[in-house]
């Protein structure tokens, strides 16, 4: 006889995966769109490097897993039902913004999914506003802290280069860039790999797999490889809206950018917070753009990324809502 709660299970691992996958074309952008626009790196090796070092960070640490799975909501009110519904949830407003070549949060997509999937099963008391209030400011205060960092850093390299040759400079620091964007990849696997680990996780404490939340290896590495996969595949739309249409950069500011990202959000993984790393790399490429003068910035994308920012939790949520009850009658787990 078919177990259809250990088929639920596999459902929801494939669709916390293919999130992953996704996640990874759609924020390759995040790591590799200004060494990409300054020329400091082919694409391909872009991407390779890229997808190499997702898997690596991703590999490190489970405390921004930990924070998703258990921060969000009450685990009693957790079934797989819920799960598959946020991610899916997470998952189409993800392509959205990918088709429109926006560099919205996945963070703040797989938040929103599970949050209302979740109200849709058991209301709003079951989640943890505690937990949701740690993450959501750590969301909301990470670009602007990547703004400054990137607005301050960029003014101190001005100044100590400000004698230099402009030639000189951008090849000085176009080497210089391939180790920041290193370090941006890197980051990047810490912080996003770890959303879909905390998912996965989440699910199998809801079946009965495991006793308490802590994630099996066997997660972390189907996330990593999962993650490293789509940034193989590249993200070439938001990478053109990020690297080219924003701010038009040089290899002083792609290398003042991915340094100032990476050291943000690798403070914050550390703590276990769940930053965007698309916030804050396209708030840092902001505070580049604004040291040099106002109009460096392309204020229309300014404005079309900062709508779907906006727009982000409660879309997702909506679209998990929405996809719970349709799928609630139907699988009832």
């Amino acid at each position: 006889m078919l177990d259809t709660g250990f088929l639920m299970l596999c459902m929801v691992i494939f669709a916390a995966l293919i999130f992953d996958y996704i996640n990874g074309f759609h924020d390759t952008a995040n790591a590799i769109a200004t060494c990409i626009s300054t020329r400091a790196l082919s694409v391909k090796s872009a991407i390779l490097m890229a997808a190499g070092l997702n898997f690596v960070g991703a590999m490190i640490s489970t405390k921004v897993a930990t924070t998703i799975g258990k921060g969000i909501v009450d685990a009693s009110n957790v079934t797989q039902t819920v799960v598959l519904a946020g991610v899916i949830g997470a998952i189409v407003w993800n392509l959205i913004t990918w088709y429109y070549g926006l560099p919205s949060s996945s963070s703040h997509a797989i938040i929103g999914g599970i949050a209302g999937a979740v109200i849709a099963h058991a209301g709003v008391a079951a989640l943890k506003l505690a937990g949701l209030k740690k993450i959501v400011m750590s969301l909301i205060f990470s670009p602007i802290l990547g703004t400054a960092v990137g607005f301050i850093f960029m003014i101190i390299l001005y100044r100590i280069f400000r004698n230099s040759s402009p030639s000189i400079l951008n090849k000085y620091f176009r080497r210089l860039q391939v180790a920041s964007a290193a370090l941006m990849a890197f980051s990047h696997g810490t912080a996003d790999a770890q959303k879909s680990m905390g998912v996965i996780t989440m699910a199998l404490v809801s079946y009965g797999t495991i006793k308490t939340f802590e994630v099996p290896w066997e997660v972390m590495v189907a996330c990593a490889t999962a993650m490293a996969l789509g940034t193989a595949a590249g993200g070439w739309r938001i990478i053109k809206t990020v690297g080219r249409d924003f701010v038009k950069l040089q290899p002083v500011h792609g290398f003042c950018v991915e340094t100032a990202s990476a050291g943000v959000i690798l403070g914050a993984s550390a703590f276990g917070m769940p930053t965007s790393t698309t916030h804050v790399i396209t708030s840092t490429i902001l505070g580049v753009g604004l040291s040099k003068r106002l109009n460096a910035v392309n204020w229309n994308v300014a404005k079309r990324i900062l709508i779907a920012w906006v727009l982000t939790i409660p879309a997702s949520g909506l679209m998990a809502y929405l996809t719970y009850q349709v799928m609630n009658p139907l699988l009832g787990k």
